[in-house]
Order: C-alpha cells, then structure tokens, then sequence
C-alpha cells in the first residue's frame, strides 16, 4: 500500500538535502575564481571551513624602500603604513564577520582575516566582496624532518672539537672568524619561528634577549609570542596554549636555535654567533601548523608587543629582530599558497629584516622545493642541507627548480646532516638531527657574525644575501634539473654552494681590530630564575 503523504515527504527531504548540498558545492565561476581550489574541495564535505580572506588592497611599501630611510625609521614607516591599510580596510568586513558570530583573526602585515569555520554560505558571500581579492585555506600542515641517523656517545661533544667546538660550527669557521675578528654576534638579534624554544636551557638562557644578569631573571615581553591558542587549536601538544612563558613542545626550535647562538661557556659551542640575542615565536601545535600561525609570527617579528596587547595598536617595531629563522614548510599539495604568505615575506624585507628559510627535505628529486618561503628567492635566502662529512649534498634536501616561478635554487648549501644542538630538558640531541631544518641556522647564524661585524650592512637585504651567495664555494653535481646542468653554477642542488664565511666577510671589506680576542660566553653558576608560571605548563 502506498502512503502519498510520506512520499511527498520523503521526496521533499530529498529535494532539501539536494540543495543544501548544492549549497555548498556550486559555486558560479565568477566566484570560484576568487576561492581557493583546496576550499571548494573542503566544502564538499564539511559544514564549515577555516579560509582567510585576503584584501585587495595593500600598504605601499616600495615608496618606502625607495625613500632609503634610515633603519628604525623605516621600521616604523612600514609597520604605520600597513597597520593603518589594515585598520582602514577591513572594517567592513569586521561588522560583517561580527554579526556572523564567527571566529576570526586580523592581520595587518598582510591586510588579510582567518576565519576559523566559515560555512559555504559565508564563504560566497565573503568572495562575493567587491573588496576581497582571494579566499585561501588555512591547512594544518605537519612538520617534516628526515629521522636521526647518528648517535652521539653520552650525547656530549663526541662529533666537536677539543674546545668544545661542533664540528660543524668548525667546518663554517665560526670560531676562526671569532678570533680573528673578535665577534660572535655581538649587537644582533635574531629570531626563530618554530616549535618554540626551551628559554633556560644552559646553552641559550643567556642570550635570551629577555635575560637580565643583574638580576638573573628573565622578562619575556616582546621577546616571546606564541601563535597556538585554545579557542583555534591545530593539533596537541605537551606546552598548551597562549603561553606567556616560552616552552618547546617539538624539540625543533631548541635545536634550531642552539645551532645559532648555543654556547654554555664551556664544553658546548654549538651555536654560530653565541653572543647574538634571541627572542622566538611558536608557531606550531605539536608539530603542525597552519598559514594562519605562520602569518601570526610573522607579523609579531616584524614589530614585538605584550602578551594580550593588540598588534594594530600596542607593538614596537624597534624591538624587531635583525634576522628571522623558518625551519618549517607549507607545501601546495597539503592546501597552502604563495600569495598567503607573500605579503609577510615582502613586509619582513621592506623593514630591513632578513628571513632565512630551510628548502625542504623532499629531495632527490628535481622541483621539490615547493614550501611557499622558499619560493621567492628575492625575498629570502633558501638553504639546502650539505653533508659537511663527505662533502655532498644530503639525498633529501629540495632541488630546483621551485614549483613558483622556476628560479634555480638553493640560493646556498650548510651544514644539515647529523647535526648536534640543544633539545628541551637542558640536554643535547642524542642522536645528530638531519634536514634542512638544520642548514638555515648555519646561514643565519653566519648572517649574525656577518651584521655583527660589518654593522653599515644591517638591514639592507640585497647587499647581503648577495654578499653570501658570491661568496660561497661553487659545487658542482652530474644531476642536472629543470634544464639546467648540474655542472653550471649556480645550478638546482647546491645554488651558488656552500656558504663560506670568512670569504663572505673578505667581500663585504670587514677588517680584523688589533685587539685580544674575546673569549667564549661564560654563564652564571645559577640559571635564570623561573617565573612563577612554569617553564612546562600542563596541556591546555
């Protein structure tokens, strides 16, 4: 027997369920052109989406590179112009997203928002902006790193020289240039967006820029930010969350940052400028991170302020750091764009501060290196991994050509096979670490003594990463890739070669004083005083 009535019933649900589908799948060509693809695949099957929306407007900062301003002015130019941009702009779209009751996030550096869950509905109505240049997604993305190989006996200085010296801090001729020059970084302050960082560990807590050894306590105010908070959270991790004391829940940014300025004063020399300060931002949640995390550090390195202050109003451009570590990759496949992190790269540079970005570890394989920071060479300096035992190229780094535009790359090659550095707990890496991950220290810490040495050439961008590309050693290679012979330099594995600092620092004019030279930095014989919320919070 047939029930009309719960026939049309049924036949109505279908129809509804249809168009609501259709709802969040069909989207005119006039607006999918403005969608990321990797947003319309999501929507198919998720109510909601993290996106962020970029604006077409854009702060004018060539006018200000152009004005040649001296350092702290141009400093502050930048962060006005692109504060006031964003301020400006995007205040209709705020009331918008308000009386949507979404979550959302503001960034100046990029006048760009990240919604955390936009539904199709928002999304066609947010392209639909006439003010709205694209909608990206906002992938969570897990780190990659190849896995250790080699055990270091004890974990003490097995693989260092008898001073105490890495080997590989050896192999770049840090200490040579440190005598010889009586530096080690010395006036700089570089940055590491990472994992975090463990800020009292013994080879770092005393260049922990927020460290005051009158007082042998830390102040981390403009000196620390962490881009993981409870109400977005990526993934998991042992830290938690919207932390106001630095904490490394991966290891990673330790690591990363003990290769650039890790000294303990005594039998750990581990660092490439151990006299340069530090400061760092978290830009990852057990390991993963988003474009939205990665934009939020950048925009705090390019002008610092307090935990909970609003960076529109409240920041500092003058506590900036002079270089900016990205150990860390965000590749198309998994949903990231160029143009999301573009705009930051461009701004990092127009304030006179130098990114150095690790290649990737996806190699042996031609066009590889993909992650958006590596992909513009005028904006960063890309390194690969070099094997400073054998003298080759590590088979995992990234070669060229880039995936972007088809610029040959590396720019340069470092250190990065089992490398020995800090870890979390006040230790050093059992195991030597391998990757990319591990050669971009090297060139920033390089970058560090280079700066420390030659001060008339901080924050000019161009002359320096010029400077370390002609400077370095040619290496020359039977693969060839994207058309270009591997016996050409530069060529897509090893880029211009190995970074040599002392003939970076003969290029640049650098002259060695007649002076003693200084001797390693010895710590006090208490740590840092810890402040009263723990070093290692309880997950969030």
């Amino acid at each position: 027997m047939r029930h009309p009535k719960l026939i049309a019933f049924l036949a109505l649900s279908l129809i509804a369920a249809t168009g609501a589908f259709a709802s969040r799948t069909l989207i005119a060509p006039p607006l999918a052109a403005k969608i990321h693809p990797f947003v319309l695949k999501a929507l198919e099957t998720n109510g909601v989406v993290p996106v962020i929306v970029k604006l077409k407007k854009q702060a004018d900062l060539k006018s200000i590179v152009a004005a040649r301003l001296p350092l702290a002015q141009r400093q502050k130019a930048v962060y006005d112009a692109l504060r006031t941009t964003a301020m400006n702009d995007q205040a209709d779209l705020v009331k918008l997203l308000d009386t949507r009751a979404v979550k959302y996030r503001r960034f100046y550096i990029s006048n760009m928002i990240a919604v955390f869950d936009a539904s199709a509905d928002l999304v066609k109505e947010i392209a639909a902006r006439s003010d709205v240049e694209k909608v990206f997604a906002n992938p969570s993305v897990a780190l990659k790193m190849p896995s250790p190989a080699v055990r270091f006996s004890q974990g003490l200085a097995k693989m260092n020289e008898p001073n105490g010296v890495g080997d590989n801090i050896a192999f770049m001729k840090a200490d040579a240039v440190w005598a010889q020059y009586h530096k080690q970084g010395e006036g700089i302050v570089v940055a590491g967006q990472d994992t975090g960082v463990q800020f009292d560990h013994p080879a770092l807590a005393h260049q922990y820029r927020g460290y005051d050894p009158t007082k042998n306590t830390a102040s981390h105010d403009y000196n620390w930010h962490d881009s993981i908070h409870k109400d977005t959270p990526i993934a998991s991790n042992r830290c938690g969350y919207d932390l106001d004391v630095p904490c490394d829940d991966g290891d990673h940014g330790s690591h990363t940052m003990g290769t650039i300025v890790g000294s303990d004063g005594k039998d750990n020399l581990i660092g490439m400028a151990p006299k340069a300060q530090w400061i760092a931002c978290r830009n990852m949640d057990g390991g993963t991170g988003t474009p939205a995390s990665y934009i939020e550090c950048f925009e705090w390195l390019l002008a610092p302020y307090k935990s909970g202050a609003n960076p529109m109003t409240d920041a500092d451009p003058a506590k900036a750091p002079n270089i900016v570590n990205n150990s860390w990759g965000c590749p198309p496949e998994e949903g990231c764009a160029a143009d999301e992190i573009l705009p930051s790269l461009e701004a990092m540079k127009a304030a006179g501060v130098l990114v150095v970005v690790s290649a990737g570890n996806d190699g042996p394989d031609c066009s590889t290196i993909q992650d958006p920071p590596a992909w513009h060479s005028a904006l960063t300096l890309g390194v690969g991994a070099y094997d400073h035992r054998s003298g080759t190229i590590a088979s995992f780094s990234s070669r060229g050509p880039s995936k972007f535009d088809n610029e040959i790359g590396p720019d340069l090659v470092a250190p990065g096979v089992n490398i020995r550095s800090s870890v979390p707990g006040g230790q050093y890496a059992q195991f030597g670490w391998s990757g990319t991950s591990m050669a971009g220290p090297h060139v920033a810490g390089a970058a560090a003594l280079l700066w420390s040495i030659k001060p008339d050439l901080i924050g000019d961008i161009e002359k320096t990463t010029d400077i370390l590309k002609q400077s370095a050693t040619p290496k020359t290679t039977s693969q060839s890739c994207g058309g270009v012979s591997g016996s050409a330099i530069p060529n897509n594995t090893y880029g211009m070669g190995v970074i040599d600092l002392e003939k970076a620092l003969q290029l640049a004019g650098a002259k060695a004083p007649r002076t003693e030279a200084p001797t390693p930095p010895t710590p006090p014989t208490t740590p840092p005083s810890k402040p009263s919320k723990s070093v290692w919070p309880k997950r969030g």
